[in-house]
């Protein structure tokens, strides 16, 4: 679930977060000026990965394999909540996923955490990243993992306006088109009540959309706060190591028992979540930032929710109404008309990193799944 991300980033935003201002700050660090940072400094600095121009066939399996694994989350965790209590469920997953991530900076001799301002900044990403994964996994216990993944896949229009409010970023005809199929997806899921349907199913459709909230609040913080100024791996450890404090405190105040019951099941379960999902999963997702064009790679975010309501489905034995099935392809829409960009000129005037001519999605971060 993840996992750090930072869903559905402008693309410009994005590559300067992932590759430019990373560089920058270890030329910084260094001593280099802005022209050896071109020239690749005294020849030492490793060599940047070289991109490619489109999806290539071993892109795309890959991206496949990522889709799936973040969708097939949902159920899983809908299964460990059967043993865990959600909140408690939710804080074994940061703090796993927290030490992965720690280790892995300190065998990459990465610095873990910065000494200004933007540790403030990560605290409260982690902040919001713990409030949107306490509402995930408390939603599960109330509502099917089918409309759960889906309520919490409405995030990117929530960065829509969000980013309008306050990066002032603009909003044009499709993002509109976008944010209407969204209202009416989660309106035809709330209405396709399956045949298990009780009122505590809208407590939980009502948790995964506050979720869906949190995500969306964090993607704007970043945006606003630490885009430029962070290296990705920075931001995955704020929003997990960070997250900790809020979902401590909350399984403490609200669950006196932790623990109900451990099977095989259960702690695969958590393994998967916190060590494929959360940790794993999300360093190739930064990988393919580096390597493919992100306008490219932002078109699949629309098969998460596809494959989650499929596993759930599959696996859960949950009811696929009419309802859900129809929300989800609105949503999956509205998803891909509020993250498509025209090809040319970029907001700010300067060239777009697509060919032009060629329709562009913006970037996203599914560190959060």
């Amino acid at each position: 679930m993840q996992p750090l991300s930072l869903p559905f980033l402008n693309e410009k935003v994005l590559f300067f977060f992932l590759h430019i201002g990373p560089r920058r700050q270890q030329n910084e660090r260094e001593g280099k000026g802005p022209r050896e940072e071109g020239n690749g400094g005294n020849g030492a600095e490793r060599e940047p990965m070289k991109r490619k121009d489109h999806i290539d066939i071993a892109g795309f399996l890959v991206l496949v394999c990522l889709t799936l694994l973040w969708g097939l989350n949902y159920p899983v965790v809908k299964v460990t909540n059967q043993g865990l209590s959600p909140i408690f469920n939710s804080l074994l997953r940061s703090v796993i996923a927290s030490i992965l991530g720690i280790s892995y900076c300190l065998f990459i001799k990465q610095p873990l955490f910065h000494r200004d301002i933007r540790l403030f900044h990560g605290f409260i990403v982690g902040m919001l990243f713990g409030m949107e994964f306490i509402c995930i996994y408390v939603s599960l216990i109330y509502t099917d993992a089918a409309r759960s993944v889906i309520f919490v896949n409405l995030s990117p229009f929530v960065v829509a306006v969000g980013a309008y409010l306050f990066v002032k970023e603009r909003i044009g005809p499709l993002q509109v088109a976008g944010l209407i199929l969204a209202f009416l997806g989660a309106y035809l899921v709330l209405q396709g009540k399956p045949r298990t349907w009780t009122p505590a199913f809208l407590a939980g459709d009502l948790m995964a959309i506050a979720a869906a909230f949190f995500w969306g609040a964090t993607t704007v913080y970043i945006k606003k706060y630490l885009a430029e100024k962070v290296q990705p791996i920075h931001t995955f450890l704020y929003q997990l190591v960070f997250s900790v404090p809020i979902i401590l405190v909350f399984a403490l105040a609200t669950e006196p028992v932790w623990i109900i019951r451990l099977t095989p099941a259960i702690v695969g379960g958590v393994l998967y979540s916190s060590v494929i999902v959360a940790f794993a999963s999300y360093l190739v997702w930064f990988r393919l930032i580096h390597s493919y064009p992100i306008s490219q790679l932002a078109v699949f975010t629309f098969l998460m929710p596809v494959f989650g309501t499929a596993a759930s489905g599959i696996f859960l034995g949950e009811q696929m109404t009419w309802g859900l099935i129809g929300g989800l392809c609105l949503v999956c829409a509205g998803i891909y008309a509020t993250n498509y960009r025209r090809g040319g000129l970029s907001a700010k005037g300067g060239k777009s990193a697509e060919p032009e001519g060629k329709g562009q999605m913006v970037g996203c971060d599914p560190s959060k799944e």
